[in-house]
């Protein structure tokens, strides 16, 4: 690849294109919300959210010094996330944090790039990430599932004009911030039935001493108010 190629490929990763119209941000944000509300298609659509959960998960792990053993994702829309290292202590508590938040924390982020114009580098940067944590898959259905989602990415950043790029990101990161709210509810309304014993909420308590109730509160915070503050950039207001 020569100076020239390379100039090209430089501006046109880390280049800025053009604001989307406004009536293609509110009709992104109201097709996510119609994926994330009809519990059928949610049902299918959830996977995404699994991969930014676990991934979230795998990647605090590594930063806080622990050893990533692998991500299981499942077709019921689960996911597992092993890690070796001390079971207590702030690289624990903060790997079990990670997963409830990092959808919507990831939202938030992506809601920035795209606020900044840089949506080229949002579609490459979901890329890299996805390819990182394929690495890291130890079953068959959670790869499919990471090759399919980060193959979408990389198709739509290479081979579509900038108006599908710009529809396809900010459907992106609309739903990352408005499906990144629900499964804490789900988590709510699971542990008032008596499941989910085991619970990213109910490890924190154990880790903390902190009441579960008060981690489900943190994640519904965090959640919300990255919605709330990434909805602000995507429109503009």
């Amino acid at each position: 690849m020569d100076t020239t190629q390379l100039g090209d490929l430089w501006d046109r990763l880390f280049g800025t294109q053009p604001d989307p119209d406004q009536w293609l941000v509110i009709a992104t944000a109201l097709a996510a919300l119609a994926v994330v509300v009809p519990h059928a298609v949610w049902r299918v659509a959830r996977n995404a959210i699994t991969i930014a959960h676990e991934g979230g998960h795998g990647l605090i792990a590594l930063l806080t010094g622990r050893s990533l053993d692998g991500i299981r994702l499942h077709s019921d829309t689960s996911g597992l996330t092993v890690s070796r290292g001390r079971p207590t202590g702030i690289g624990m508590i903060l790997t079990a944090a990670a997963g409830y938040t990092a959808p919507s924390l990831l939202g938030i982020g992506g809601a920035w790039l795209l606020a900044s114009n840089r949506i080229t580098l949002f579609l490459w940067i979901a890329t890299a990430l996805l390819l990182a944590m394929l690495v890291m898959i130890r079953n068959a259905y959670g790869a499919l599932t990471v090759i399919v989602t980060g193959a979408a990415f990389l198709l739509i950043s290479w081979l579509t004009t900038p108006q599908v790029q710009a529809a396809f990101a900010y459907a992106a990161v609309w739903f990352m911030l408005i499906g990144g709210v629900r499964p804490a509810f789900e988590l709510q309304a699971k542990r008032r039935h008596g499941g989910a014993p085991d619970s990213d909420a109910d490890q924190l308590s154990r880790l903390t001493h902190v009441p579960a109730l008060v981690w489900l509160l943190f994640f519904h915070t965090v959640s919300v108010c990255a919605l709330l503050g990434g909805g602000r950039w995507l429109l503009g207001l």
